[in-house]
C-alpha cells in the first residue's frame, strides 16, 4: 500500500483533479414579484391611489412594500414637512401659488432642492428590499428621489410614476423614471410635452366600493345619512385638510337654491362647526363611508381635482369644480375640463344653471358616459403595467458596480405608511439632524411646488413662509397619519 506522500498517491490524486466533473444542474431563475409603492401622507389623495394600486397588485399574486416617503426623512421630520405644506395652504395660499407658478415656468425644481432631495436618497435606497422587482411612486419628490438612484446606477429595478392628478406640474417628470402612468390621454400629453420618455394610459384606480348605485341603494344611503329622500343633493368635498373657502361656497350652494349642501370636512372639525353654527344642516367631519355618500347625492363640487374627483367619476355622479386651491387645484380643473370628465364653474353668477344641468341635465348625463368610459377602457389599469414589469425582470444579484446599501428585512406583507423602517436610528445623532433639517426642507418644498430659491418673490414670501412653519400654535390637523383614509 503506497505511503502518503508517495509517486503513486500523488499520480492519483492528480488524476482526480484533472478528471472532468459532471455539471451542476442550473439553479431555477425566479421572476422577482415583489413590489415597493412610495407615496407620501401630504393630504389623502396620494396615499389613496398607492392603497389601490397596492391592493390591486396583491390581488394579483404580487407582493407590496409601501413607505411613506415621510417617514423616510432622517431625524423623524415628516411631521414638520406635512405640518409646513398644511399651514402654507391654510394661512398663505397666496404663497403657493407664487411658488407653484414660478417653479411651472421654471421647468421644475432649481438646483439647491434638487441637491436637498439628494439627502434621501440613501435612506429610500436601503429600505428597498433585495427582491424588489419593480418601485413605484405616487408622488413628485419620490419620483425625483427614485429617478436620481435609477441614473447613478443605485438602483437596477424599473421605476413607475402614476401620476395622481389630471394635471401634471414639471416636478412629476422626473429623470430616470423608466415608465409614467396617466389616467386619461390629456395628463399623459402634459408629461410628454415636459419631457416624459415613456407615457402610458393606464386609466385611473379607484376603490371598487366606488359604483354607480341604483335606485334602492340610493334611498338605503339618504337615510342612513338621515339625509332629504326626494331633495337633489350637492355633495361639498374638500380633501382630508378641509381648506379652500369651504364655508363660503357652502354657503353659496345653500343660498342658489340648486341642491341642497351635504359639506364633508375632513379632519377640519373646527370648520364642521363654524358651517354648523351657519345653519348648514348636514355637515360631517371625517367619513368612513364615502361610496355611501356618494350613492346619495346627486353631484359632487370639489375644489382640488385629485382622488376624490375620480371616485365620484367611479360611482357615477357629476363633478363640478369651484372655488379651487391655488397650484394644483386650479391647473387640475381646467385639465378635467378639458377631458370633459368634469364642469369647471368659474363664475358664481354661472352656479346655480351649471348645478340644475348637472344634477338633471343633458350635461349630467354626457359627464356620467365620459366617466364610464375612462373605466371602462381601464380594466384593471396600471397594476398590469406595473406586474407585468415586475414578473419580466429576473432576479438582480448585484451586479458588479451596484452599491446596495444594508437593506431591512424582508417583509411579505403590505407595509402601510406610518410603519418606520427598521433601518431608522442607526446613523449618528448629529449627522442625521443635518441630513433630515436638509430633507425636510427639500420635501416641504417639493411639496408646494420646489425650494423657494427658485421663485423669485422676495422676502415677503420667505417670511410668511417662516410663519406657516411655526409648529407650537396648532396641534397636527390629522393626528399622527392620515394616508390611509380619505374624505
Amino acid at each position: 500500500m503506497p505511503h502518503l506522500g508517495s509517486t503513486v498517491h500523488l499520480r492519483a490524486l492528480a488524476a482526480a483533479a484533472l478528471r472532468p466533473r459532471p455539471a451542476r444542474a442550473p439553479r431555477p431563475v425566479t421572476p422577482a414579484e415583489r413590489v415597493v409603492i412610495v407615496s407620501a401622507s401630504i393630504g389623502a389623495g396620494h396615499d389613496g391611489a398607492a392603497r389601490e394600486l397596492a391592493r390591486r397588485l396583491t390581488a394579483a399574486g404580487v407582493t407590496v412594500d409601501r413607505y411613506d416617503l415621510l417617514d423616510l426623512l432622517p431625524a423623524r421630520l415628516g411631521r414638520a414637512v406635512r405640518d409646513g405644506y398644511h399651514r402654507m395652504l391654510v394661512r398663505a395660499p397666496w404663497v403657493y401659488q407664487r411658488v407653484y407658478t414660478s417653479t411651472e415656468r421654471a421647468g421644475g425644481g432649481g438646483p439647491l432642492a434638487r441637491a436637498l432631495l439628494r439627502s434621501a436618497e440613501n435612506h429610500m435606497r436601503a429600505a428597498l428590499p433585495a427582491d424588489t422587482g419593480a418601485v413605484v411612486s405616487t408622488y413628485p419628490g419620490a419620483s425625483r428621489v427614485l429617478g436620481r438612484l435609477r441614473l447613478t446606477g443605485r438602483l437596477d429595478v424599473p421605476v413607475f410614476t402614476y401620476l395622481t392628478d389630471f394635471s401634471v406640474h414639471p416636478l412629476w417628470v422626473a429623470e430616470g423614471v423608466d415608465v409614467h402612468l396617466a389616467a386619461h390621454a390629456v395628463p399623459a400629453a402634459q408629461a410628454r410635452a415636459l419631457g416624459a420618455r415613456d407615457v402610458r394610459v393606464g386609466g385611473p384606480v379607484a376603490d371598487p366600493r366606488f359604483r354607480p348605485a341604483d335606485a334602492g341603494r340610493r334611498r338605503a344611503a339618504r337615510a342612513r345619512f338621515g339625509l332629504p329622500a326626494d331633495a337633489p343633493l350637492a355633495l361639498l368635498v374638500a380633501g382630508s385638510w378641509g381648506v379652500g373657502p369651504v364655508r363660503q361656497v357652502a354657503l353659496e350652494l345653500r343660498d342658489c337654491g340648486a341642491a341642497v349642501p351635504v359639506v364633508v370636512c375632513g379632519r377640519n372639525e373646527a370648520l364642521a362647526e363654524r358651517l354648523r353654527a351657519d345653519g348648514v344642516e348636514h355637515v360631517y367631519g371625517w367619513v368612513d363611508d364615502m361610496p355611501g355618500l356618494m350613492h346619495a347625492a346627486d353631484v359632487l363640487v370639489q375644489n382640488a381635482g385629485g382622488l376624490t374627483s375620480l371616485e365620484a367619476l367611479a360611482a357615477g355622479l357629476p363633478v363640478a369644480s369651484y372655488r379651487c386651491i391655488p397650484g394644483h387645484g386650479l391647473t387640475n380643473a381646467a385639465a378635467l375640463d378639458e377631458a370633459g370628465v368634469a364642469a369647471w364653474i368659474r363664475d358664481r353668477a354661472e352656479l346655480k344653471d351649471v348645478l340644475a344641468d348637472l344634477i338633471d341635465g343633458p350635461r349630467g348625463l354626457l359627464q356620467r358616459e365620459a366617466g364610464r368610459a375612462l373605466f371602462a377602457a381601464a380594466g384593471a389599469g396600471p397594476a398590469d403595467e406595473i406586474s407585468r414589469a415586475c414578473r419580466t425582470t429576473g432576479p438582480r444579484p448585484g451586479p458588479p458596480g451596484l452599491r446596495r446599501l444594508p437593506s431591512p428585512p424582508a417583509d411579505p406583507v403590505v407595509r402601510a405608511p406610518g410603519a418606520a423602517p427598521a433601518w431608522r436610528g442607526q446613523r449618528p445623532a448629529v449627522r442625521r439632524l443635518g441630513a433630515g433639517a436638509a430633507v425636510a426642507c427639500a420635501l416641504w418644498a417639493g411639496a408646494v411646488g420646489t425650494a423657494v430659491a427658485t421663485t423669485g418673490s422676495g422676502s415677503g414670501v420667505i417670511h410668511a413662509i417662516d410663519h406657516t412653519l411655526d409648529l407650537d400654535d396648532d396641534a397636527h390637523p390629522g393626528g399622527p397619519h392620515q394616508g390611509d383614509h380619505h374624505s
